[in-house]
Parts: C-alpha cells; sequence; structure tokens
C-alpha cells in the first residue's frame, strides 16, 4: 500500500489569509478602546457623542466579525492552508468575542454570569478538542458551534447599541425593544452554547471514558469521535456477519476508501474491489456516467455520484457500493462549488441515497473526511 504524501505548506507564514487574521487581532484593542475608553476626549473631539461612540465600536466589532469568513475563504483558493492560520483563525475569534463580552462588563452594560457560561464552554470544548487530537482524532465543528458564534456576534453588537439607537426615557429597561431583544439574542446565544459543548461531550465521550462501548449496533449512531480505521472494522464486521458484499468507486479519495476498509483482517470475504475513476472519461467508461450529465453539470454533483455508485455496484456485482466525487483542494473550485464540496452516494438492492458535505481544511483534511463519511453510509446500509 503506497504511502501518500501531504501536500507541502506555502514557503512562508505571510500569505494573504494569515496576515488577515493578525490584523484582527491587532483590531481587538482598537475596538476595546473605542468602545470602553473617553477618546472623543482625550482628542478634543466634541462632536462624537456617547451615541456615536457606540456606534463606531460596533462597526469596527462587525468589521472584525466580517474578516473572519474572508480569511478562511483566502486560505483555502489560494492553496495557502497553514498550520499557523488552523491555530491563529479559531483564536482571533475567541480574543475578539471575550474581548467585547467583558468590556461590556466592564462598562455594566452586561452581567458577568452570561460570560462566564460563555468563557466556560470554550475552556472545556478546547480540552475536549486537546485531548481528541492526543488521540488521533479530529472532532469537526458541528452547526451548532457556527450558529452560537454567529448569535453571540449578534447578541454583542445589539449590547452595545441598544441604548443609543433607542433612548428611552423610562426608569424600566423593558420599555426599550432593543434591551428586549438584545436579552432575547443573548439568551439564545447562551442556549446554542451549552447545546455546543454538550454535542462535544457526546462526539467524544469514548475518548472522555463515559462509554466503554464503541460498537452500539446503530449505524446512524457512531460516534463522531471514532477514526476512520475503527468504522471501517464494524463495516467489515457486520458486512461480514450478514453476508453482504461490497464495492467503491472513487474520484477525489483516489483508492483510500478501499485502502481503509482492505486494512481490515478479513476484508477480503467482503471488499469485492473498486474503480478510481479520477477523470471524466473513466467515469463514463467503466461506471457508465452519462457524458452529457458531465458536461452539462460537471463531475461534483448528485446524479454523478448516484450513476457511478449504481455503476460500480453492477459491473463488480456488490450488495453496497459507495461512490464519492468532489473537490479537495487548493483548486479546482467552480461557481457553488467550493473547495471541499463533496457529494457521496450509496447504491443497494433498495436503492441510492445521496448526500452533498461541505468541508473545511486542506487537502489532506477533505479527503480524511470524505473517506469517513463514505464509511458511515455503508455502515448506515449495513444496519
Amino acid at each position: 500500500m503506497s504511502t501518500e504524501l501531504k501536500p507541502a505548506e506555502p514557503d512562508t507564514l505571510w500569505t494573504i489569509s494569515n496576515i488577515i487574521t493578525l490584523v484582527r487581532i491587532c483590531l481587538v484593542p482598537v475596538f476595546v478602546i473605542a468602545l470602553i475608553t473617553p477618546w472623543p476626549d482625550w482628542f478634543g473631539i466634541d462632536s462624537v457623542s456617547s451615541t456615536t461612540k457606540s456606534l463606531i465600536a460596533a462597526f469596527i466589532f462587525i468589521l472584525i466579525s466580517c474578516t473572519d469568513w474572508l480569511d478562511g475563504y483566502l486560505a483555502r483558493s489560494r492553496g495557502e492552508v497553514t498550520n499557523f492560520g488552523k491555530f491563529m483563525d479559531p483564536l482571533a475569534d475567541k480574543i475578539l468575542v471575550c474581548a467585547a463580552l467583558l468590556a461590556l462588563v466592564e462598562l455594566k452594560v452586561l452581567p458577568s454570569w452570561p460570560v462566564l457560561i460563555i468563557l466556560a464552554r470554550e475552556f472545556i470544548v478546547s480540552g475536549i478538542r486537546m485531548v481528541a487530537a492526543d488521540k488521533g482524532v479530529v472532532i469537526a465543528a458541528s452547526w451548532y458551534g457556527k450558529a452560537k458564534t454567529v448569535t453571540q456576534i449578534i447578541a454583542i453588537v445589539l449590547f452595545i447599541v441598544k441604548d443609543s439607537i433607542l433612548p428611552v426615557n423610562s426608569a424600566n429597561p423593558i420599555d426599550n425593544p432593543l434591551y428586549v431583544l438584545s436579552w432575547v439574542v443573548m439568551l439564545a446565544a447562551l442556549a446554542l452554547t451549552i447545546i455546543s459543548m454538550m454535542d462535544y461531550f457526546v462526539k467524544a465521550r469514548h475518548l472522555l471514558g463515559f462509554s466503554s462501548d464503541k460498537s452500539d449496533g446503530g449505524a446512524a449512531s457512531a460516534p463522531a469521535s471514532d477514526s476512520n480505521e475503527d468504522i471501517a472494522r464494524r463495516v467489515i464486521e457486520r458486512a461480514s456477519s450478514a453476508n453482504k458484499t461490497i464495492a467503491c468507486a472513487e474520484s477525489l479519495t483516489g483508492g483510500l476508501i478501499a485502502g481503509t476498509l482492505t486494512a481490515i483482517p478479513g476484508s477480503s470475504r467482503v471488499v469485492r474491489g473498486g474503480i478510481v475513476s479520477y477523470v471524466n472519461d473513466v467515469k463514463r467508461k467503466e461506471l457508465g456516467v452519462d457524458e452529457t450529465l458531465l458536461e452539462r453539470e460537471g463531475a461534483v454533483c448528485e446524479e454523478v455520484a448516484r450513476q457511478m455508485a449504481a455503476g460500480v455496484r453492477q459491473g463488480i456485482g456488490t450488495d453496497i457500493a459507495v461512490a464519492v466525487t468532489g473537490i479537495a483542494g487548493p483548486g479546482g473550485e467552480e461557481p457553488g462549488k467550493p473547495v471541499g464540496t463533496v457529494w457521496a452516494a450509496c447504491a443497494t438492492e433498495s436503492g441510492c441515497e445521496a448526500t452533498c458535505f461541505h468541508f473545511e481544511g486542506d487537502r489532506q483534511e477533505v479527503r480524511h473526511a470524505t473517506v469517513r463519511e463514505a464509511l458511515r453510509m455503508i455502515e448506515a446500509a449495513l444496519s
């Protein structure tokens, strides 16, 4: 079995994406100064009211937050993903959010207990990820974590401007609609903060010793913290017990799915073969993918994945077949199909299921994640 070489990182750390990340971090003190200090008085700018000062601070915060998407996009699209960027990008997010929350506490705009919950979550999740990394397991960020970040940012902006945009001449803060809205969004952010933390606990429960059973009999509930080898072992065991056979049609993974399966002892009773259809001609000639479809939609689409799975299942003659096609990067993105877009399909006697994934990371990480999801689809078909 050949060893795949990992693509080299860019020769310099001074990529555009890394520079943007560093600028984001450098702008955090600027935001804090703009928010909590009487800087208009320092410079004798009488025309800047407290309302204007809050709006300026909110604008700086929004600007920094928006660049979070930009640096990640540039790193992936330009093939400039570095270990430095992978470390600093999430760190920059945490520095910004924590600085904003602490500044709001300093201004007595926000009580300390929501900040305590958010900071505790960040420390706990960071610890879980460190344990997982030490064991060679990557716990992917979930929808909960992304929603948590967005709602936290919105809540912070609302707390910054709530007394500036709609000042209310009333001793009761409930009379201010922005006050009510800011707390509704903050409570939603806190709920997502706790849910996302529990999601990490569930995914890493085996790593943390909360469960000794690594195979609970249900493919759909396979822990996300399991390695690809763990999932492949379960697939081979279940397929052997059910007397089922498997085939693979692979594009971006180049044989990694079949390689992961056949690395498990006893796989010869299950895995009949596979086809690496890296170019469209092979997809068309060996798997029967429609040429017109390839010309019209390209190789990365749902129907191509379905036809690949059906073609390899029929051609090799197996009970189950999985197929993957996608863009591993660093180049190759298409309109509406960024780097990390992957279509996977699993064909069985009862039909064919296809799913679109959007993975983040460098080429190796996208390929690794694709193998993982393909194995999980096979496991689900065996349940």
